[in-house]
């Protein structure tokens, strides 16, 4: 070959590499992504855990008008930090605090949250840690507990009894307030047992007060549709005072005798006598000829009366102002 055309070869082909790199394909990476097939993903907000345990109780269970707290665990610990705490009562969701979170040890973080027990049944709660721009949220399971109670008896006062008597009002048991357990108040423990079918005394052993304070043992009344009126039913010995399919009180009375029976009936209240008579009745209301409402000295637990409906002396003057004249009165 000549010379001279080898060598302008050889110019030629330096010439053409140029082209050659431009015509290969671009990389479109970007420069601070992760590279094909190593499997790294860009980093995200940390998961946060968050647990919760339930004190103060025995045996799963809190006693009534306790405060039950509920401790909680965050981990890790971020300043800032709130949880949503929700206590629930048979399923149903009763409130929400918000708990700020302490710096704990080991850096996590702590919170506490308390509820009052006021009613009977299955007490839960649930914490919720929301997500933040740091960390990923969590939610726990419920954790539960029941309600214990005790025995009540006359001469107890605290809010125990407080919140019994309230329970006892809500059922149509007229108590008198208080915090007290009193005379008035076993006579109403007396009527819940009547009412109920109970052995017929005033004490409040501690299943009348676990039904109590769940809303149980009240009274149904058998003629909703008669406004303002009174209810005997004579196998219960008590009398009801109801507004329509409401009773707003329940005395504990002592009817008329097998040999001399209260008369059955709708009646209607139409004379009033108060303070004693030569009977010894005391503040009578009458409702058909010589058949009164009335209180008296001796009032068993049973049908003893000579056809009269027999109350305590505490309890009838209240009893006469309660009713009207013309009110109606079933006795059945």
């Amino acid at each position: 070959m000549d010379r001279h055309l080898a060598r302008a070869l050889a110019v030629l082909a330096l010439l053409a590499l140029p082209a050659a790199a431009s015509a290969a394909p671009a990389d479109h990476r970007q420069p601070d992504g992760p590279r094909k097939g190593t499997g790294k993903q860009p980093r995200g907000p940390k998961k946060a855990t968050v647990k919760i345990r339930i004190g103060h109780l025995r045996g799963g269970r809190a006693p009534i008008y306790a405060k039950v707290p509920v401790i909680g665990r965050v981990a890790p610990f971020a300043p800032g930090q709130r949880v949503e705490v929700t206590f629930y009562r048979d399923g149903r969701r009763l409130l929400s605090r918000k708990a700020k979170v302490q710096r704990g040890r080991h850096g996590a973080g702590t919170f506490r949250a308390a509820i009052v027990v006021r009613r009977d049944g299955k007490y839960a709660a649930g914490a919720h840690l929301p997500a933040s721009r740091s960390l990923r949220g969590d939610r726990t399971v419920r954790k539960s507990w029941r309600v214990s109670f005790p025995s009540l008896r006359r001469g107890r006062c605290d809010r125990v009894v407080k919140g019994f008597k309230r329970a006892l009002a809500r059922l149509g048991y007229a108590n008198g307030g208080g915090r007290c357990f009193d005379g008035r108040t076993g006579r109403e423990v007396l009527a819940y047992r009547k009412v109920n079918g109970m052995s017929p005394n005033q004490h409040a052993g501690k299943g009348i007060v676990k039904r109590v304070f769940g809303g149980r043992g009240g009274y149904r009344v058998r003629h909703p549709k008669a406004g303002e009126h009174v209810e005997v039913p004579l196998s219960k010995q008590v009398i009801v005072l109801a507004k329509g399919d409401r009773p707003f009180a329940i005395y504990p009375v002592s009817t008329g005798k097998p040999s001399t029976p209260t008369v059955t009936g709708r009646f209607s209240f139409y004379l009033r006598e108060p303070g004693y008579n030569a009977k010894g009745m005391y503040y009578s209301f009458y409702w058909h000829r010589g058949y009164a409402i009335h209180g008296f000295a001796s009032v068993p637990d049973h049908a003893a009366s000579h056809g009269c409906i027999r109350t305590y002396i505490a309890d009838q003057p209240r009893i006469y102002y309660q009713l009207s004249y013309g009110e109606p009165i079933f006795v059945f």
